[in-house]
């Protein structure tokens, strides 16, 4: 019987409620198969450095190397914005990244038809929208050297190689065979150079994949369509500072940021979260959505341990679960016959999978 091992890092404020309905669901639908997944929880983020003096302790590194998926929910919270920036839960994020090689960031963003009336988007507009973000996630602004901070001035650079944008150019174009072969590549090549070499790069490495159509767009171009015509996007390739705000906005097309979820891979372990934060204001309560992070684990059954039945099953149970009217309070408003705490979506999406 196979064994794999996942990271749990459920991180602060909600993470822990959501994660746990994850692995319920885990359990659930691989609890008459050939293999078993074993948990090692780590600590990361706030609550990390709260015990450990560290955003991201050695302890929980080790652990992700040697694991074979990270499970991770959120981090972050008001109580840690006042220190220092290395010390910062999001600093640990940025560093769990860099140090497992995640260079790409996938963002689904597929539009629930029993959700289609719960996004501010008009239903005609919102319909049928199926679309991924493909994010550059170690490189960029985030990560460019020289940065600093003074009295009167302070900078950071976004820098990019050309192994940096052609290894996630190719993971687009890949994504895009898979699908319906378009990729649209975000920049703002009009005014910086650096997106001048990343339209460069794209176009190289798309004379490999003839059978996929590429276009380009400007960032700010890309902001204004996404909520005009959000359904004329397949694959959406961007950098790492562009990436994070396209996504966040593509998110709010599904009509609630907790339903979506993300995975990132490049090296050897690939993590996979909701795209949401931590929602300290909201923590404790029994009310967040899990979803997201449950559609998360999906996707680390596909992409990290190949098991596509298993993750659409776990996808197909949580489209039934809303078709039955069961919503979280964030989506309540929108078709709910039985408005359910987070434990609850959990359990009822574990029995629908083992049905």
């Amino acid at each position: 019987m196979s064994r794999y091992k996942v990271t749990v890092i459920k991180g602060d404020g909600i993470g822990g409620e959501i994660v746990d309905e994850a692995i319920k669901v885990l359990d659930a639908v691989t609890a008459n198969e050939d293999f078993t997944i074993t948990y090692d929880e780590c600590l990361m983020g706030g609550c990390a450095y709260d015990i450990t003096g560290d955003p991201l302790p050695q302890e929980t590194i080790d652990s992700c190397m040697s694991a074979d998926a990270v499970l991770f929910g959120a981090i972050g919270g008001e109580q840690w914005d006042g220190l220092p920036r290395d010390k910062r839960p999001e600093s640990g994020l940025l560093r769990l990244r860099k140090t497992l090689e995640l260079y790409a960031n996938f963002r689904p963003v597929k539009v629930y038809d029993q959700l289609v009336d719960a996004s501010s988007l008009k239903p005609e507009v919102v319909r049928g929208v199926d679309l991924l973000v493909v994010r550059e996630l170690t490189g960029g602004i985030y990560f460019g050297q020289p940065r600093e901070k003074g009295e009167d001035t302070a900078f950071n650079t976004m820098v990019y190689s050309k192994e940096e944008v052609t290894r996630i150019a190719v993971q687009a174009f890949e994504a895009a065979m898979l699908r319906d072969k378009k990729v649209c590549s975000v920049d703002k090549a009009n005014v910086l150079e650096v997106s001048q070499f990343w339209r460069e790069i794209v176009e190289e490495v798309s004379k490999d994949y003839p059978e996929v159509s590429l276009s380009h767009m400007y960032v700010d171009n890309a902001a204004m369509q996404l909520v005009r015509d959000p359904k004329q996007f397949d694959v959406i390739l961007t950098s790492n500072l562009f990436g994070d705000i396209l996504s966040d906005e593509a998110s709010m097309i599904s009509g609630s940021i907790g339903l979506l979820p993300s995975s990132s891979i490049g090296g050897k372990v690939g993590l996979y979260e909701p795209i949401h934060g931590s929602a300290p204001d909201i923590a404790g309560q029994g009310i967040a959505n899990p979803i997201a992070t449950i559609a998360s684990a999906s996707m680390m059954m596909r992409f990290a341990f190949k098991k596509a039945d298993i993750a659409d099953k776990i996808d197909s149970s949580i489209e039934e679960f809303l078709a039955l009217g069961y919503r979280t309070k964030d989506t309540a408003s929108f078709g709910a016959k039985e408005v359910c705490l987070t434990t609850e979506v959990g359990s009822i999406i574990a029995e629908i999978c083992c049905r």
